[in-house]
This record gives C-alpha cells, sequence and structure tokens, in this order.
C-alpha cells in the first residue's frame, strides 16, 4: 500500500508501535504520510475505531478521510475509514464533554457561545463600554484557558490595575458560563482536561477507545491541548506526532513550540523521522526558504532538498508606494498569465495583513479580474443566520442569555430595553436565566400587559418547540419554527426589497441544509446547533472547500498556510510589516521570520517580491526600508529589478522568447 513512498515517509508509516515525531517539512508529503498511516494500521488489524486522527481543521479532516478512503477502497475496506475517530481538537473536546456531561455539572443542553456572544459579558463584568478594552480582555481570557491558568491564579499573579481587572472579569465570566449552563470554544479544550487530571475512571475510559493517536500541525498545539493529548495517550499508548517548529507561526494564539520541546522529554523512547524531500517547489525557492529559516534558532536540524527543476530566480521589485505595488504586480500577473497560458487560479497574492488586500481588490477589479479573498465572510457570520442560530440555541437550552437577548429582538415584539432590564434585575435576584425571569411573581407584577402576552407568546414558541424537540424530525421542527417566527415577512416588511430576497433565500438554503444534514445523519435539534456553534467558530481557521472558482487568492500568510499556488507574489516586504513592528518591539522576530518563510514555501514555480519605498498613512506618506528578510535570502537566486541577467539567463530568456513568439505565430496561423 505504500509504493509511491520515499524511504523516510515509509519509515513513518511502519513505526506502529511506539511514541514517534514526524518532523515534516514544507511541501514533503506530510497528508500522505498520515492517511497511509490510517490504512497501514487498519491493515495491521487496529480496530478502525480505536484510531484517533487529530487535526486543527474540518477541511483538513475531510482531506484525511478522503485519501484514506482511496487507499482502503483498493484493498476493499473502504467503510473503515469511515469509522476512524479523525476529527479537529475542539470536535474531539466536544465529543469528550458531551459524553461526560453529567460528571462536568453540564445538563445535555449546554450551549456553546462564540466570542460575540460573550463580548457583552466581559464589557459588563469588566466595567467597560469601550469595544477595544473589552476584546483585550476577552482574548486574555482566552490565553490563561489555553495555558491552564484558573481565575484564581490569574488574579493572584495580577501585577497592574489593567490586569486585575481582566483577571476580576474571568472570574466573573466562568461563573457565567456556569450560569447560562454554556461553554466557550476554549472550555472544550479545557473541560476535558480538568475531568482528565481529576477522574480517574474517566480517564482509563478514554485511554481505552485509543489505540493509536496521530496528531497533526503539532507545532501548533498550545499547553491545553498537549495535556488533552497526553491523557489520551497515557503512558503506553503508541502515537504519531506530526508537525515542523518552522511553520510555528501561531504563538499569538497560544501555541508554543515548547510542546515540541516537551516530547523528547516526556516521552523518552521516542522516535524522530524527519521529511526533508520537497515535492512542491523548485530548487530556487527551496535555497532561498532555507537560507532565511536558517537564522532562527533550531529545535531540530532540517533541510529542505528536492529533485525537482532549478526554477527562475526570484524577483525582488521595489514600488513607488502601496498603489503603485498593487498596479504593478496585477500587471506582471496579467502578463505572465498571457505568457504562459495559466488560469487565475493558479496565482496568489500574499500579505502579512488584512488592511493591505483593500488596493490589491481595486487594482484587480480595475482590470476586470476575478479573485476571492481567503477566509472571506462565512455563511455563519450573516446577520440573518446568526438570528435564526439564536432560536436555535435558546430551544436547545433556554438559560443562554445571549441567544434569548437576539432571539427577542428579532422580529421586533415590543420588548424594549426597559423591559430587559427589569427582566435582568428579577434574573439576577433570583439566579436564574432571563427566560425564566419571564415566569417569575414579579415580571407578573411589573410588566404592561402588552409586553406579558408578547414574552408569553414567545416563550410559548419556544418551550413547544423545545418539548417536541427529542422525538421530530430536525426538518418538520425547523419548518415549524420558521413559520412560528414569521422571519421571511418581517425581513420584507422591513427592509428593501432587493436586501429582503437576498437573505430571504440565504436563510431557506441554511434551513434546506440545516434539514437534510438532521435526515441524513440522523442528528437530533439539539445536537444540530452544538455542531452549528462549532463550525462557526473553527470556520476562521481555515479556507474555504472544493477547487472553487477560477480566481485569484488574496490571502494573509496565515491564511495561506497548507495551501501551494504555482505562481505566488509576497508583496509588503517592509520593516515595521514583515517583520510586524510590534512583533520586532516585543522581541518575537523568529515567528515573522517563520511566517515569512511559509510564504516562500507556498510557492510551486516562480515567486516574485516586492516593497514600497513610502505607503501612504494618516493623510500624508512614510518613508518605508525593505524588510531584513530580504538581505537573509540566498542572494545568487535573486534578480533584483534592473539588475542585468547573467550570460545562462540572457540566454535561457532569449529561448523562452523565442518559444513564445513561435507558440504566438502558430497561434495567429490557426
Amino acid at each position: 500500500m505504500t509504493p509511491s513512498l520515499n524511504a523516510a515517509q515509509r519509515e513513518a508509516v511502519r513505526h506502529d508501535c511506539g511514541p514517534l515525531l514526524v518532523l515534516a517539512g514544507a511541501g514533503s508529503g506530510k497528508t500522505r504520510v498520515i492517511t497511509a498511516k490510517i490504512a497501514h494500521l487498519v491493515e495491521r488489524g487496529v480496530a478502525p475505531e480505536r484510531i484517533v486522527a487529530i487535526t486543527f481543521t474540518n477541511k483538513a479532516a475531510r482531506e484525511m478521510r478522503e485519501r484514506a478512503q482511496d487507499l482502503l477502497r483498493r484493498h476493499d475496506a473502504a467503510d473503515a475509514a469511515s469509522a476512524v475517530r479523525l476529527s479537529t481538537f475542539h470536535s474531539l473536546g466536544l465529543s469528550i464533554v458531551r459524553a461526560e456531561h453529567r460528571a462536568l455539572g453540564l445538563r445535555s443542553s449546554f450551549s456553546i457561545l462564540d466570542p460575540g456572544d460573550l463580548e457583552s459579558i466581559v464589557g459588563e463584568l469588566a466595567a467597560s463600554a469601550d469595544r477595544g478594552r473589552t476584546r483585550a480582555i476577552q482574548w486574555k481570557i482566552s490565553q490563561w484557558k489555553n495555558a491552564l491558568v484558573s481565575p484564581e491564579e490569574a488574579l493572584s499573579a495580577a501585577s497592574d490595575d489593567a490586569a486585575r481587572i481582566a483577571a476580576r472579569a474571568y472570574l466573573g465570566y466562568a461563573e457565567a458560563l456556569r450560569a447560562y449552563q454554556a461553554v466557550d470554544f476554549d472550555d472544550l479544550i479545557g473541560l476535558p482536561v480538568t475531568l482528565l487530571d481529576n477522574d480517574g475512571a474517566a480517564r482509563e475510559r478514554w485511554q481505552a477507545r485509543c489505540a493509536h493517536v496521530l496528531v497533526d500541525e503539532y507545532q501548533d498545539t498550545n499547553p491545553a491541548q498537549y495535556r488533552l493529548f497526553r491523557y489520551l495517550v497515557g503512558a503506553a499508548t503508541p502515537f504519531t506526532a506530526v508537525g515542523d517548529d518552522d511553520q510555528a507561526i501561531y504563538g499569538w494564539r497560544g501555541a508554543t513550540l515548547d510542546n515540541l520541546a516537551a516530547l523528547p522529554r516526556d516521552y523518552p523512547q521516542l522516535r524522530v523521522i524527519k521529511l526533508e524531500q520537497n515535492y512542491r517547489s523548485t530548487v530556487r525557492i527551496l535555497r532561498c526558504a532555507n537560507a532565511l529559516i536558517g537564522n532562527n534558532p533550531k529545535l531540530f536540524d532540517k533541510r529542505l532538498w528536492t529533485e525537482l527543476s532549478h526554477g527562475d530566480p526570484l524577483r525582488v521589485t521595489p514600488a513607488a508606494d502601496d498603489e503603485a505595488e498593487a498596479e504593478m504586480v496585477v500587471h506582471r500577473l496579467l502578463a505572465h498569465r498571457f505568457e504562459h497560458r495559466s488560469r487565475f487560479s493558479d496565482y496568489a497574492i500574499l500579505y502579512r495583513g488584512n488592511h493591505q488586500a483593500r488596493v490589491f481588490e481595486t487594482a484587480l477589479r480595475a482590470q476586470s479580474i476575478p479573485y476571492e479573498i481567503s477566509g472571506g465572510t462565512s455563511l455563519f457570520e450573516r446577520t440573518e443566520i446568526k438570528d435564526i442560530v439564536a432560536y436555535l440555541r435558546l430551544i436547545a437550552n433556554d438559560d443562554d442569555d445571549p441567544a434569548f437577548l437576539r432571539a427577542i429582538a428579532v422580529p421586533k415584539r415590543g420588548v424594549g430595553q426597559a423591559t430587559l432590564r427589569q427582566l435582568g434585575e428579577i434574573a439576577t435576584a433570583r439566579k436564574v436565566s432571563l427566560f425564566a425571569a419571564v415566569f417569575e411573581p414579579e415580571a407578573a407584577g411589573t410588566l404592561g400587559a402588552r409586553t406579558k402576552s408578547a414574552l408569553a407568546e414567545f416563550c410559548a414558541l419556544i418551550n413547544g418547540l423545545r418539548h417536541r424537540a427529542g422525538h421530530e424530525p430536525a426538518g418538520r421542527l425547523l419548518d415549524d419554527m420558521m413559520r412560528g417566527i414569521g422571519y421571511a415577512d418581517w425581513l420584507t416588511s422591513t427592509l428593501d426589497r432587493k436586501d429582503a430576497i437576498t437573505r430571504t433565500q440565504s436563510v431557506d438554503d441554511f434551513i434546506g441544509w440545516l434539514s437534510r444534514k438532521g435526515e441524513a445523519d440522523g442528528r437530533s435539534l439539539l445536537e444540530l446547533t452544538q455542531m452549528i456553534a462549532l463550525i462557526t467558530m473553527l470556520e476562521g481557521r481555515e479556507s474555504g472547500e472544493g477547487d472553487g472558482p477560477d480566481a485569484v487568492c488574496l490571502s494573509t500568510l496565515h491564511a495561506a498556510k497548507g495551501l501551494e499556488f504555482p505562481h505566488v507574489f509576497l508583496v509588503g516586504l517592509e520593516e515595521g510589516i514583515l517583520p510586524h513592528r510590534e512583533a520586532v518591539e516585543a522581541g518575537n522576530v523568529d515567528e515573522e521570520r517563520r511566517l515569512m518563510y511559509v510564504g516562500l514555501t507556498r510557492a510551486q514555480r516562480s515567486l516574485q517580491l516586492s516593497y514600497c519605498r513610502s505607503r501612504k498613512r494618516a493623510g500624508g506618506k512614510v518613508d518605508c526600508a525593505p524588510s531584513r528578510f530580504i538581505a537573509e535570502l540566498a542572494q545568487d537566486d535573486l534578480r533584483h529589478s534592473g539588475e542585468p541577467l547573467s550570460a545562462d539567463e540572457a540566454t535561457r530568456a532569449k529561448n523562452s522568447g523565442n518559444a513564445r513568439l513561435a507558440a504566438l505565430k502558430a497561434l495567429v496561423a490557426r
């Protein structure tokens, strides 16, 4: 089953009796190794349901399952791949929380709240109306959770007023989640860790379900994920961790290279296998990538090599400013596409930050070039979908106060802020949710007749659907919910015709998809709602699925990780942008260098680098210096704009030009 693997890949696949770290360089075929190993384990007689493969995005999980099915299909064992537990870290965590909800003090109908739901709660706890400050505190709470720091520990370690305010908000935040019978994204890792930390029987149960654990993108794990991984494998379960310390670019999200450094210490029998043969890029691209990353300290020595062609030099071009850079890149892209008869989807324009995309969008639109922004707005980010999901969450868990507040407001029912404040006071005094507060005696005495009637009708709709959710098909419930809400009529009466039609179609598509999913997978409305919450939060971490249209890809370097393109334009290579000014000030240039390395290794055949001599900022212009990383590349493999060609390059250029001319003449003759 493994004839197409090279020697190192084959060794990694066949090592199945102990702890293994596979250092997989960019373009070295790591997904092929993981899927081949799953097939190998099944062939060796390991029960598929006891093979656990963990990655970071739904897209990667789908790709692995499809590849494993293709491999096993040749041996009439394709069904085995469907039984493998192949998921993201957070999906695995959710399955543990679902199975162990009683031990964790949760009802089966717990909610998963996203950061948008929780922003108002954190703002209230921090006594701040400043959204930027509130989001910074939310981010800090997330960092504490990923580092397994409790609210009490955070408060004890706080050294200034800002840290104390954040820690106190963290303490109240944890209490609020418990009161709402809800969890956040980070809890899907933290709660299983807490359980397995304290419950030996649960630890044994989950370890018994794991005969071999595979972890993809291991360098992106945070301390909580590493702890969960260690509990799953215990002392005896063989595992395969696949990662690359040179592509560790998520330190800002809590990922730590300490987890890579810890493996040899925590598992003295660890075998390390390096995948260094690159199947993606030309010799020149790899020489530049190796030269760049050689400036970083190394956990493990590794150097990429390839049997592919030598390739063209990397072209380095300065531009007068950001608009000139965008126009230059677009004109070169068009010329290159014409000469090589390429597709638009063969090209990517990669940059450090989202704010850099605007001028490239403008330049592409000016030339009528189709483009897509990687990680663009998701279906689940649309206002109308968030409205419908709020109802689903409330049906699943009536303690979900953020869902209550959104659902009661759309369509409008004459329940204003004054009423909601009164309900909030009752809920606080009685220690109940806003939904439950509607039924408290105090509510009957303080609310007006019209408001009481609107609330009663709303709550009756939610309760009626909840009582049916356990024994009726999700599709039927969804149809009845939409009729009961009157959402489509509300859109028609409040929006202009075009917008109403667009949003109604969006909602219809969403409800149709959910109904089909419920029927196909046998999922209840509760399970569908929890699935939606997880998809919503994971979507921001992955690119879209499928081949997609013939369009140029615009992407940040972070979003481009895991992707590859025949031709890449790496833009905005200036000090202060890459490396980013804040990273330089924080002494974190190594991670910025890894980010540049990721950009270089996305390219298969050609790579063009550019920077601006000045940028427009605050109504004026500021001078820019080229990134230090350009000087760290293999200089013999660069061709700076205006620099004369060598004799060999001139000959190749002449031959290439003659060939293109002949092709054009042939085209005209036809």
